[in-house]
């Protein structure tokens, strides 16, 4: 019977799609569930949602039990075979909201602030020491478990999990999943999705999809490439950084456009403002949904309960279908985050990057690529200075690595000075207050 131990379980929504998927996976129905989580009232919540699809779809054959706290931390993780990561250190109140107010003061503006850029980095130096200390709890009482990670900013908290620690790990993310499949829907070329062909590698949320062709062999982009063009001369749409992407550097790339205007210097720009109306750059648009989620979980809280009569259908999620291929030695593929290691030959060998992996009982099998066109390699070069520079600066705990990776950042570099990056660094670090204490000069 595996155990399945799920950090963050207040997550609810997710722990739901998961866990549900999970006791819709006949190698996982008996499965041992651990829910831990430090918010009583969220994690309340999962127990009673994940019971009701417990009983209602899985015959009552899994086994759910809640650890409340950093006190049951170490039991919840207690002989697990596979723990699920989804923390978020700080929510959004107060860390979000701070990670993008102070910036903004220094006319630094964000959009999504979770993966790159001083949000992101931010984000990552709260966590790790999180982080570290689940790694530790594991490698006592569940040294061969595997670490599923989903957290983000997924390239960092990965890549120092798997430089520092003795933890199995490997980071998912959703955006491999529906990448070409959203692309094809969105350029009307939904008759080519049935036994595509395709290539995605890179780094998380800035892999490119390398190559695409249709079920006959025939390669897709040059009327991709065609389509795009049209589509972002012609109308305003949601992924117009993304289309500017597949016209500036030939490739489409794996994250929403949200994501990656923050992700360059080439958007969002201060000197000029136009660049945002012209690309539909929606700035803020983390905290916005943050308050929508606050605003609404009431009412979806109580479409979720729906009386009891809680059901679930397997979702795409990886989780599910990485714990089953492990457990019953069935291949599975995935895109996974995973240390480069000569992978991506012109990419650095302690980056962290994501890649096409097979997964069945020996584990995680990451697959070699060879080099990426160069101007892509050029473009994941621009994150991957930040994140091995926020991942030293966790390591260190110095303060004076958290402004060199700051500086390291392509959107903070092309707007602020470097006095004013450091000033900006020094109020954020302060008033994160006990989330950064470990931070010293």
């Amino acid at each position: 019977m595996p155990k399945i131990t799920f950090m963050g379980a207040g997550s609810t929504v997710f722990a739901k799609n998961v866990l549900g998927d999970s006791m819709c996976t006949p190698a996982l129905q008996n499965s041992e569930i651990a829910l831990y989580d430090i918010n009583a009232e969220r994690l309340r919540d999962s127990e009673i949602i994940l019971n009701a699809i417990n009983k209602n779809v899985n015959e009552g054959r899994a086994t759910i039990k809640t650890y409340l706290g950093v006190e049951n931390r170490k039991e919840a993780l207690r002989g697990a075979d596979f723990v699920v990561n989804a923390i978020q250190v700080g929510g959004y109140d107060p860390c979000t909201i701070i990670d993008f107010e102070i910036p903004k003061k220094y006319g630094l503006r964000q959009t999504i602030g979770d993966t790159l850029g001083i949000g992101g980095i931010m984000r990552a130096l709260r966590t790790i020491p999180v982080l570290e200390e689940f790694a530790a709890d594991m490698e006592e009482v569940c040294p061969n478990a595997w670490f599923l990670n989903y957290t983000n900013p997924m390239a960092m908290l990965t890549g120092y999990m798997l430089r520092y620690t003795g933890i199995k790990t490997v980071g998912l993310c959703h955006s491999v999943q529906v990448c070409s499949e959203r692309l094809l829907k969105d350029l009307g070329m939904e008759d080519k999705l049935e036994g595509r062909r395709e290539l995605i590698a890179g780094i998380n949320h800035m892999g490119s999809l390398l190559d695409i062709r249709d079920k006959d062999g025939n390669d897709l982009y040059p009327e991709i490439r065609r389509r795009a063009a049209e589509k972002n001369a012609t109308e305003k749409h949601y992924d117009m950084v993304r289309y500017e992407y597949i016209k500036r550097l030939g490739y489409y790339c794996t994250e929403s456009s949200e994501h990656n205007a923050e992700y360059n210097p080439f958007f969002i720009k201060s000197r000029y403002p136009e660049l945002i109306d012209k690309f539909n750059i929606p700035l803020d648009e983390y905290p916005r949904r943050c308050i929508s989620m606050i605003n609404t979980w009431a009412e979806r809280k109580k479409e979720l309960f729906e009386d009891g009569k809680i059901t679930h259908v397997r979702s795409h999620e990886y989780a599910s279908s990485i714990m089953e291929a492990m457990i019953l030695n069935k291949p599975y593929k995935i895109g996974g985050n995973v240390l480069n290691k000569g992978l991506i030959e012109n990419l650095p060998s302690d980056a962290c990057v994501e890649v096409p992996c097979m997964v069945d009982g020996s584990g995680v099998n990451p697959t070699y690529v060879g080099r990426l066109p160069v101007q892509l390699a050029a473009m994941n070069m621009t994150n991957i200075n930040v994140q091995l520079m926020t991942i030293e600066a966790a390591r260190t705990r110095k303060i004076e690595n958290i402004y060199q990776a700051a500086m390291l950042d392509p959107l903070t570099a092309a707007e602020l000075s470097i006095d004013d990056i450091v000033k900006m660094c020094d109020e954020l670090i302060e008033a994160h207050g006990p989330y950064m204490a470990m931070y010293s000069r």
